[in-house]
């Protein structure tokens, strides 16, 4: 494990997803789940760039090659693809993206860190033939599709900003 990336104060999940250490009852990387967490709160409530800089933030704490970084790199693509079809109607910068975040996808276990990637895949995928399929969806994470609260808007704002 790498301790930049381990938090013990990052809440464990409702299941048992690829990264939680059941017998160590932790996150192997807690800022990933952080990120993760606070980051599909804000995209299913359409804060897009917020979420865009969550995932973004924490990819950075990861080499080239690494699962995480695959799955943190596809997150951004999803975060930008959506920010680009709801703010600037831009359906053809959305398929770019998310056909990039399908790439990063492959071989991202379907439970990673909570997120549902295997409905993710689908949406994306489908988004690639009818773009209208994105609108209203959500993300799904522990089994259910939560949105922001002031946390996580607290969260990017430092991200942006710092402390």
């Amino acid at each position: 494990m790498d301790e930049h990336t381990h938090d013990p104060t990052v809440d464990p999940p409702d299941g048992d997803p690829t990264g939680w250490l059941e017998s160590d009852d932790r996150w192997e990387h807690g800022t990933l789940r952080r990120a993760t967490v606070h980051g599909v709160r804000l995209y299913n409530s359409g804060a897009f760039h917020e979420s865009h800089d969550c995932f973004e933030d924490e990819w950075y704490n990861y080499g080239r090659g690494t699962t995480e970084s695959a799955f943190l790199h596809g997150m951004v693509q999803v975060a930008a693809g959506a920010y680009k079809r709801v703010d600037f109607e831009n359906d053809d910068g959305m398929r770019s993206l998310f056909r990039t975040a399908l790439q990063y996808f492959h071989g991202v276990p379907r439970d990673y860190y909570g997120v549902d990637l295997l409905e993710l895949r689908t949406t994306l995928t489908n988004a690639l033939e009818d773009p209208a399929t994105l609108d209203g969806w959500q993300i799904p994470l522990d089994g259910r599709r939560p949105t922001a609260r002031a946390v996580d808007y607290e969260y990017a704002e430092l991200l942006e900003h710092g402390p």
